[in-house]
């Protein structure tokens, strides 16, 4: 497997992470966390904000993988299966959780929120987890 460091574009990343999540707030009221933008947004009073902000997000993924000489490419060799499995405990997590990484992670510890805290820390090693037991006890990717 290749991976590459790429500490520039991830820091610039992390800094328009940081300049959205703090402008929402700002100038909105609103924390950035995008499973509570995405549940909200299928309410029949979803704001016209909530479908922006998810818009960006999806836009902004396809602008940057238009870019040329970007290291960005697909990654293939997924079992659909364990794709839709991956999904659904992802969706069934930030339930559990009450927020996902981006609320907590982002916005939470910023706010120094010890519930926010504690959810990062679980979330990052259930992810730590997952991933050890599907690459080196079950042999899947």
């Amino acid at each position: 497997m290749v991976t590459t460091f790429t500490p520039v574009s991830a820091l610039i990343g992390g800094m328009l992470i940081g300049l959205a999540a703090s402008l929402l707030l700002l100038l909105n009221g609103r924390i950035a966390g995008i499973s509570g933008i995405f549940h909200g947004g299928l309410r029949r009073q979803a704001q016209p904000w909530q479908w922006l902000f998810l818009l960006g997000l999806v836009l902004g993924s396809l602008l940057y993988s238009a870019l040329p000489d970007t290291a960005v490419s697909a990654r293939q060799g997924f079992p659909m299966p364990m794709l839709l499995l991956a999904g659904l405990l992802v969706g069934f997590g930030t339930r559990l959780g009450s927020g996902c990484t981006s609320g907590h992670g982002i916005c939470g510890i910023s706010r120094r929120s010890l519930r926010s805290v504690l959810a990062t820390l679980v979330f990052m090693l259930t992810g730590f987890l997952s991933t050890w037991l599907v690459r080196h006890f079950f042999n899947l990717l």
